[in-house]
């Protein structure tokens, strides 16, 4: 089988999305399928077929995309900065699909709505079309509404975004969710067809996440303090303002920690600023990105993730396979995959009072945190196993082709009548 996997998004800043692409294609690739990846250049200078280097540069079509999309004829895509920037980036995205062709696939996966709206706008007579949407859009624009992208057309912002979040999990033969939560606001909110939906987790390379566990850590822990650790985007949907706010309070009361954040984002600075305003310099140390997620955590205590919108995190899927308590927020998808006082604790969204509550509990109380540790390791090695989820992405793809075979001969059929 020839499978194109596709996403809008810059593919080496894809950060979770990109991680399971990867891993996708090798797995698919080790069965006997013949796998590409399409998406945007990191600076978003062009598309291109990644393993091919087949690409389109972005400065060849933008005179052209000026000169259709101006304002003149397209006022509405102006009057807001978003929706102009989405939709030159979309038409480019859909010109560069076609130009680098996609005939010759048997089945394209894409990852987002926004690429599944691109593709099946230019997609050939042949391939299937499945999408595996790794979270709501719409709903993550709809914060972004109410502060960086605040202004006065936000209104008409979101109803661009609610109407893409409604093509794109409806254009493809089957949507793939990797949990209830999302289902339920495609479904109710957005109107797709229960019957198009399917739900199952993704699947993880386990072994050899375990294996990179035992590598060097190039960050030294301490032998006195406990390692609590958060890793993740440095963005404010993922509640890292909360995190610190939390050490604060557990600063006042004890000394017997520190916490590691270990990512990169447009908050970085702030969060920097807000942890110097707490005093907690010493006591919380940023490392940026890095490629040792597997042996940092190996060397921590307790995993954080405080998001205030979340669908499901590669960043928990890993922390549970290294056998460590989890502490999240009750946000989206995440209470699937943490059950609260099993694997983990829960704390509400937001709530900074009630993650140092957590915090200290574990800090507090050895054996409850091993416990946890060891339930979680227990049931995110066999719960997230990549061949299962594999299996599944690939019954989906045999149940695309047959279904938009079915519906070709159906529309043959009714031209003869």
């Amino acid at each position: 089988m020839k499978i194109l996997l596709a996403t809008y998004w810059a593919i080496p800043h894809v950060g979770g999305v990109w991680g399971y692409m990867k891993q996708l294609k090798e797995k698919l690739v080790s069965l006997g399928h013949e796998v590409d990846l399409l998406g945007y250049s990191e600076n978003n200078e062009y598309v291109y077929i990644v393993n091919e280097d087949r690409r389109l540069e972005k400065d060849k079509v933008l005179p052209l995309l000026n000169a259709k999309l101006n304002e003149q004829v397209y006022p509405a895509i102006h009057i807001n900065s978003l929706i102009k920037s989405t939709e030159f980036q979309r038409y480019f995205f859909e010109l560069a699909a076609a130009y680098l062709g996609l005939d010759k696939y048997d089945v394209i996966h894409t990852q987002d709505v926004i690429s599944t709206a691109s593709i099946q706008r230019v997609r050939p007579k042949g391939p299937a079309l499945v999408a595996i949407l790794h979270g709501c859009v719409a709903h993550e624009i709809r914060h972004q509404l109410t502060t960086i992208h605040k202004s006065p057309t936000s209104h008409m912002a979101r109803a661009y975004f609610d109407e893409l979040e409604c093509t794109g999990a409806s254009s493809a033969e089957y949507t793939i969710v990797a949990n209830n939560w999302l289902k339920n606001i495609l479904t109710n909110e957005f109107l797709v067809p229960d019957e198009q939906i399917k739900v199952f987790h993704y699947g993880y390379d386990v072994e050899n996440f375990v294996k990179r566990m035992k590598e060097k850590s190039p960050v030294k822990r301490p032998t006195d303090k406990k390692v609590i650790i958060f890793t993740g985007r440095l963005v404010e949907l993922k509640g890292v303002h909360h995190l610190i706010s939390a050490l604060g309070q557990l600063k006042e009361s004890r000394n017997d920690w520190v916490c590691w954040i270990v990512g990169d984002g447009d908050k970085k600075a702030e969060l920097r600023v807000q942890t110097k305003a707490l005093g907690l310099e010493e006591d919380v140390l940023f490392f940026g990105s890095r490629d040792v997620i597997p042996a940092l955590l190996a060397n921590s205590d307790i995993y954080v993730l405080p998001s205030l919108l979340e669908n499901q995190p590669l960043s928990v899927v890993e922390a549970q396979i290294a056998g460590m308590p989890v502490i999240v927020s009750d946000a989206g998808g995440l209470p699937e995959i943490v059950e609260h006082q099993v694997t983990g604790l829960i704390s509400p969204a937001g709530d900074s009072e009630a993650l140092y509550q957590n915090l200290n509990l574990l800090l507090d109380d050895e054996k409850l945190r091993k416990t946890l540790g060891n339930n979680a390791s227990k049931w995110g090695r066999n719960h997230w196993a990549l061949d299962k989820g594999v299996s599944n992405v690939l019954d989906v793809y045999h149940s695309a082709i047959s279904k938009l075979r079915k519906d070709e001969e159906n529309v043959s059929a009714n031209r003869l009548h």
